[in-house]
Order: C-alpha cells, then structure tokens, then sequence
C-alpha cells in the first residue's frame, strides 16, 4: 500500500512539473511574440535567467490561480452571469499582473491589455495540458474524479457511498429541449448521435409520448416536475381577473406558475429528495438549483440560481474556452443565415440582430455550465437530477427541426452526453440515464409569410378594425432568449402584451401555432353568442381562412365551411379533429376546462402529408400547438426500469411525471407488474412509509408500440 501512495505521489509531482514546464515555455513564447510583455531587466539577462524568470512567474501564476481565482469567483457570484463570463479575463490579467510583480529586480514588464491575453492563453494551455494527461492515465483521472466527490460530500456533510454499498441507484434525467421522436430515431440511424445509439443497441429503450394541447416547454416541464400543468393554455395567455399576461419563460410568471402547481398537488415536486434542478424553468422541488427560472428574479443569499456559473468559472480556463466556442458559434450563425439567403432557402425568417448572440449562449454557455452542473451532481452522488439542454430547440426554431445547422447542434450534444455516461461511470454511486424532451418540432412557413398579415390583423380585420398596412412580425418566444436576460438580471419584456391598456380591442397572443384571443371588456369566459353578437364577422372569418386548422370557442371546435362539435358530445370532436392526430380531441376538452381559456382558442393548419404548420410567431420551427412533430416527444430510459406503460403512449406531461416518480422509486429488487387497469396518466401510490427505495412497479410485459430497442 505505500509503495502505491508512493506511485500516485509521484505521478502527481510529474504532472505537475510537465504543466510548470510546459507554461514556462508558453510564457517564454508569449514574451518573444507580444511587443508589450518583456521577461528580462533593462541591462538584459542570460538566457538561462530568463528561462528561470519564466518559471518563477509561470509558477505564481498558477498558485495564484488555484489559491485566489476561486475566492474571486465565490465573491462575484451575484454578478451577472455573462458579466462575470467577461470580467473573468479582466481578473486572471490582475492575478498575472500579481505574479510578475513578485518577480525580483523589475525582471518583468507587461502592458495591462496585454496581460489578459498572456493570462488567458495560459490559463487555456495549463488546463489544456493537465486534462490531456488525467486523460491518458485512467487511473489517475479516476482519482481525480473520487476525490472531488469525497470533497464534496465532506463539504456538505454526506456519507461516502461506495459502489460496494447497497446504495439505491440514483436517476439522471436529462431533456433534449424540442428533440422529437422521428427526429431522434433519424439522428440515430444516421450516425450523427452515436452515444444515444449505442445507448439504444444496448441498454436503453425509447418510445413516444403525447404532449398536451400546449406543446411548449412551459406545459410540458411544469407537469413533468410538478405534476400538475392545469391552466396553463399555452406559452402566453392574457388573464381577465388581474389584467395581466402570462408568459412561461418570464421569471415571475414562472415562479406564479410553480405556486400554483404546488398549491394544486400538495407537493413540492418531482426533485424534493435530495435533487438538483439545472437549466430548467422551474425547480421540480429541488434544493440544488442552477439556471433556473422560476428562481432567477430573486436577490441576495438565497437565490443560487446561478450558482452553476461559480462551480463552472472556478476554472479560469473554462471562460476562456468558453468564450472562444462562443464567439465560433455566433460566427456560424452569421456564416449560416447569409448562405441561406444566398441560396434563397425558403421557409426562411429574420436572423439578424443580438440572435446570434442568443443562439450562442444557449449552444455553448448554457450546454458548458449546465453540463458541468450535472457532472458536479454526479460526483457529489445526488439522488435525483433533472436538466434542460435547449440547444436544438433554438436553433430549429430559425433554421427548421431538420438540416445542416441542426445536426451540427446534435453532433454536439451527444459529445456531451457521451463526456456525461463516462463520468457516471467514476461517480460514487450508480446512475440510471434517461433522456426525453418536452415536445417536438414542427416544419412550416410562418402565418405571416405565407398570408401576408398576421393573425392579430386577421382578428382586427374581422372584428371590423383598422389593420395596419405594414403587417407587424411577432417576436420569438423561444426559451434561451429569457435565459440570456436572466442571466443579465433583466426580466422578459413583452411590451404593450405584458400589460394591455384598458378598451374593447381583443387581446391577441400567439403560441408558436397557437393563437389566444381574449375580449378585456367581456367579463368572464365569452360565450359564442356573446363574440358573434359583438363581431358578427370573426369567427366565420377566422375558421373559413385557409390558415387555420380549427376553433374552439365556449366548449365548441368550430372547422371550415360551417363545421362544428361539441365538445360535451361523444365522438364529434374526435371525427372534427381527427387529422391532428390521435389524442387531439382530448387534449382540447381538458383545455376547454381551464379557468383561463382564452376566449378564442385558435390552432392553424395543418398538411399531414408534409407534416406543416403556420406559426403565428416567427419560427420556421414551431411548437406550441396540435399537429405534426411538435406533439411526439420522446422518453428513452434504461430496459432495467419498468415499462412507462402497458403498451401505450404516455398521454400528457402529468402521466410522464408518474412514470419518472415510479422509477425513482425503483430500486435493483424483484419487480411487480403494474396493473394492466391503471390508468397511465394517473399518479401512482406512493410507497409505504420506509420503504421509499423497495417495491417498484414496472411493466405488464406488454409489447412497447414503435418503441427503440
């Protein structure tokens, strides 16, 4: 035993000294290159005392930086996030500026502008250079990997789990923000997403769900996490008891949103045991947050929201990497939209603006400290992890679900699952991964491009209004564009949508392609015979429109050419509704039932042979309605949990939160079949007191329907 401590000492010194050394001489080129940074005094120096200056300030530095960066960080957590990520060069400048002035005898001298460079670069190739060789000797980034998971439970008081132990197994769920299933299936076959493919050959499974009638992320993540996602239409919707409009990705709706849902179940959420919550809209119960919004506006001590950001630029060589992967990807953004231009690609939307700087926190800042959140998870052994990727979401939404740009984004994503499963591999206890996503992507021309007007100008035409002769464009409500104000501590404006100024004009939000209208001077829900006394034209307008699939208006889907169905009346929603897929006419009368259904519910056409909707935002990529794509998620989990259901398709983001409560109840034991009479979308009973990690409850041993195996 201690000829092996010997061994691992020794090693460790050698790394070291091939990291000092392999500074010095970065240092020593950096002096030869940059005509403001000079190693040597005024009278000149040897070249041997150079090279020792060299190594004396190239040693400061690191010291400085292992023993100070990370108090620097810690004390700059409330700082905003992407303020931080630029204030990281300007303080690693200041710590070499240290360095080199405890040189001896003015050996040194560096301007301070060029000091962030040579600080960087070192910064980038000490870490380059130390991880190249933890990576060559797997015994030695297996240390490394144990004993920051021992730091970390020894910092938070937790026993150390071996793998030995008889400690439950935890569950790593990671969402693929907007990733469907005929997309996934796709990306498997075609090599882009080899770890999820070998994920699927060997141990996992994969099969559909159904999102609700609002597929959108909002919807969807509040009833996975919490259980309840009642009342809540769409991405935005106009509420006539305050006046106000909720959006889902604005932080203090995001929190109303959460109350509620907790409020309805009783439960603080999906995460309450010992989970970590990263990168999400709202926090699933969970004590360990990072990224998540429903948090976000909150100040001082007790929001760690962005605490993520600390544990991910503790490491001054983070940023800098960081920072360069940033800058590439909004060049490739630029590089993209004008070769679509040129090539006259069509559909095609705006791509100009701060998008490119959007696009690029959420492939790269986002994905960098959210994956790094998770890995710190998984060493420190949490139980339960829940984490939110939106990389492809956003990018589908301005170049479309399927094509160059996307796939470079899922190229990508599975290179950072693939440096996740490694790492579940060295953490101190084991994980079982699943991965799924919240909805879908669907193709289409946007209602503005298509038509030429938007659907708020369609209403206005109808209720007889003045239209604007210049059609307005309604801006994105994609989620990374919150998550970069949130970062900066600014709140999601929505103008005039946020708060409509009192009058008769209707109130017209749109949902990808899903459109909300609400009369502010009809008190309560307005019944059809209320809007068609009012705006005789409007609904016979609106359904007769080429661009709009149906309506639903107090309890009734109304279609083209007169067509209508109660919805209280068996089986004639469901023949109105039919070609948007099975489930559709469900999904619409639990909608119906919400307090705060618009009182114009409009959902746009859709072309099953092409799989096309009209967005009535400006995506090309939609989400947020029923048809296509956009409703068929997917749920990919390992064959040793229970099936998610007896051959069916999860219906409803509340059912997939049953299924993700019933595995992490699961633990390696015996395992009972569900009965085939439960209801898939039904909570299941909680374990009894005690035995909350026994008596798991999986599969009937039905057949899964269109499943990956």
């Amino acid at each position: 035993m201690g000829r092996g401590r010997w061994r691992t000492a020794g090693s460790a010194l050698v790394r070291v000294l091939i990291v000092w050394a392999v500074s010095t001489l970065t240092m020593l080129a950096l002096a030869g290159i940059l005509p403001d940074f000079r190693l040597q005094s005024d009278d000149g120096d040897s070249i041997t005392q150079i090279g020792l200056t060299a190594a004396w300030a190239a040693g400061a530095f690191g010291l400085l930086s292992a023993l100070v960066w990370p108090v620097l960080v810690r004390a700059l957590l409330l700082v905003p996030a992407l303020v931080l990520g630029l204030l990281v060069f300007f303080l690693n400048g200041s710590l070499l500026l240290m360095a080199l002035s405890l040189l001896p005898d003015g050996r040194s001298e560096v301007a301070p502008e060029t000091a962030v460079v040579v600080a960087a670069v070192m910064s980038a190739v000490a870490s380059a250079t130390s991880t190249a060789l933890a990576v060559r000797d797997d015994e030695a980034y297996r240390r490394r990997l144990y004993r920051l998971a021992d730091r970390r439970r020894r910092r938070q008081g937790r026993a150390g789990p071996s793998r030995a132990a008889e400690a439950p197994p935890g569950l790593l769920m990671l969402q693929l923000d907007g990733l469907g299933y005929q997309e996934l299936r796709r990306a498997c076959g075609s090599g882009l997403m080899p770890t999820v493919a070998g994920l699927l050959e060997g141990s996992h499974r994969a099969r559909p769900w159904r999102t609700d009638w609002s597929s959108q992320t909002g919807a969807s993540q509040l009833g996975i996490l919490h259980g309840s996602n009642f009342d809540v239409p769409a991405f935005r919707w106009y509420e006539k008891d305050t006046g106000e409009v909720m959006v889902c990705n604005r932080p203090t709706s995001a929190a109303e949103l959460q109350r509620r849902a907790i409020a309805r179940t009783g439960d603080g959420g999906l995460l309450t045991l010992d989970g970590a919550s990263r990168g999400n809209l709202f926090s699933g119960g969970a004590d360990q947050l990072a990224l998540v919004l429903s948090v976000s506006a909150r100040r001082g001590r007790a929001n760690r929201s962005r605490a993520g950001y600390f544990a991910y630029f503790s490491d001054p060589a983070n940023a800098v990497r960081t920072a360069g992967s940033f800058a590439a990807e909004a060049v490739r953004e630029v590089v993209q939209s004008l070769r679509a231009r040129i090539r006259g690609d069509r559909p095609r939307v705006s791509r100009g603006g701060l998008y490119p700087l959007i696009r690029a926190f959420a492939t790269v800042v986002e994905r960098d400290v959210v994956v790094a959140a998770v890995i710190g998870d998984m060493l420190a052994g949490r139980t339960a992890v829940y984490a939110d990727l939106v990389a492809y979401d956003e990018v589908a939404h301005h170049s479309g679900p399927r094509g160059r740009d996307t796939d470079r984004v899922l190229q990508r994503l599975d290179r950072s699952l693939a440096l996740i499963v490694r790492v579940a591999e060295h953490a101190p206890r084991r994980y079982r991964i699943v991965l799924l996503s919240d909805h879908g992507q669907s193709p289409g021309e946007t209602f503005l491009g298509r038509y030429g007007l938007t659907l708020k100008d369609l209403v206005r035409a109808g209720c007889g209004l003045p239209v604007p002769r210049r059609a307005g464009r309604t801006r994105s409500g994609a989620e990374a564009r919150a998550a970069v104000l949130a970062a900066l501590h600014r709140p999601v404006e929505e103008g005039e949508e946020a708060h409509p100024g009192p009058g008769s004009d209707p109130v017209v939000l749109a949902s990808g392609n899903l459109g909300l209208i609400s009369f502010p001077g009809i008190p309560g829900r307005a019944s059809r015979a209320r809007v068609e006394r009012a705006h005789p034209a409007l609904l016979t307008t609106l359904a007769n429109h080429p661009g709009v699939g149906f309506l639903l208006v107090d309890g009734v889907v109304l279609g083209r050419d007169g067509r209508a169905a109660r919805l209280d009346v068996p089986g004639e929603a469901e023949e109105l509704l039919a070609p948007f897929g099975p489930g559709a006419a469900q999904a619409v009368r639990r909608t119906d039932a919400f307090p705060h259904v618009a009182d114009v519910m409009v959902n746009s056409a859709y072309d099953p042979r092409t799989g096309a909707v009209h967005a009535f935002e400006e995506q090309i990529g939609s989400h947020g309605g029923l048809g296509g794509e956009q409703g068929n998620p997917f749920l990919m989990w390992p064959a040793e949990l229970s099936d998610p259901g007896p051959g069916e398709e999860p219906a409803g983001a509340e059912a997939v939160h049953a299924v993700l409560r019933r595995w992490l109840r699961e633990a390696d034991g015996p395992q009972v079949p569900v009965a085939a009479s439960e209801p898939a979308g039904r909570p299941v009973e909680e374990s009894p007191p005690g035995d909350e990690n026994s008596g798991s409850l999986p599969s009937a041993g039905v057949p899964a329907r269109d499943e990956i195996r």
